[in-house]
């Protein structure tokens, strides 16, 4: 059984990413556990000072969320009948990414697969804030998907990358097994800027022909402040459907999303964007 994690705020964000989650795996016999995390911060309201219990506090915002996440498993299995899906839920009262690292560690999650919302600041205009910290904190590979992106053919899948060696193989099963899923074609775009230079072009590109049917390689060299607009355009020009990446540390990702004040503009990346992390 694949386990695979699936937090939800009730969102509609987040619910499309459940039913993209349940569509991408149909074939694959899965353990989906869905997580909801409460902060008792955000439930200081008037109606909630009239009651001075505070387990009686606590009682009635868990129930509620259990209530809300039965409701969410119901309405999926009305939309995708598969005995191959089994469903857990569960409600924490925790900070956020504890919360996930500790699921993710008692379950052993292999993917955790998020919905992206949110506009203040690139990093949350295009993950939302709780996906970016996810990506960057959490050590399982974490599935991105956009608001209003419904599952279609991943025909396409690239993987950008500045700094894959034949050590990081581990790091990239879980892109391997989503190309092996879906027959996907996959597109190695090694990125270089002025922090990194590509060496041993020859060995990895050996490296990915040995561990995956023909890719293609294709190779970019721009500044820094140019690399994410860069990225999209090939993305773009390429019909990529899912892209990924892997860096030690997320150093590779960070400069890839930061940019100027002046720079950030309303802008929505719209395909599944696959994060792994070096071991």
């Amino acid at each position: 059984m694949k386990a695979i994690l699936l937090p939800t705020d009730f969102s509609k964000n987040s619910i499309n990413a459940i039913d993209f989650a349940v569509t991408l795996f149909r074939d694959v016999a899965c353990n989906f556990y869905l997580l909801n995390v409460q902060k008792a911060s955000a439930f200081i309201s008037d109606d909630m000072m009239e009651v001075t219990v505070t387990s009686t506090i606590y009682n009635t915002i868990i129930d509620a969320a259990k209530t809300s996440l039965s409701n969410i498993i119901s309405k999926v299995k009305e939309r995708h009948d598969n005995d191959k899906h089994h469903f857990y839920t569960m409600v924490d009262y925790d900070n956020f990414i504890d919360a996930i690292n500790q699921v993710s560690e008692k379950h052993q999650i292999e993917l955790i697969i998020m919905g992206t919302k949110g506009a203040s600041g690139l990093q949350k205009v295009i993950f939302g804030s709780h996906t970016a910290r996810v990506m960057q904190r959490c050590e399982v590979p974490v599935l991105a998907i956009p608001d209003n992106c419904t599952f279609s053919s991943l025909d396409k899948i690239a993987l950008t990358t500045n700094n894959i060696t034949v050590r990081d193989f581990d790091a990239l099963r879980s892109i391997m097994e989503l190309i092996k899923l879906n027959n996907s074609k996959l597109y190695v775009l090694h990125v270089t800027d002025e922090n990194y230079e590509v060496h041993e072009q020859g060995d990895r590109s050996d490296f990915f022909s040995m561990n995956f049917e023909s890719p293609v390689h294709d190779h970019i060299n721009v500044k820094t402040k140019d690399m994410y607009n860069a990225v999209h355009k090939y993305v773009m020009d390429n019909d990529i459907k899912m892209i990924g990446m892997v860096g030690e540390k997320h150093a590779f990702f960070e400069r890839l999303f930061n940019k100027d004040s002046v720079e950030i503009f309303a802008f929505s990346i719209d395909i599944p964007f696959l994060v792994m992390k070096t071991t």
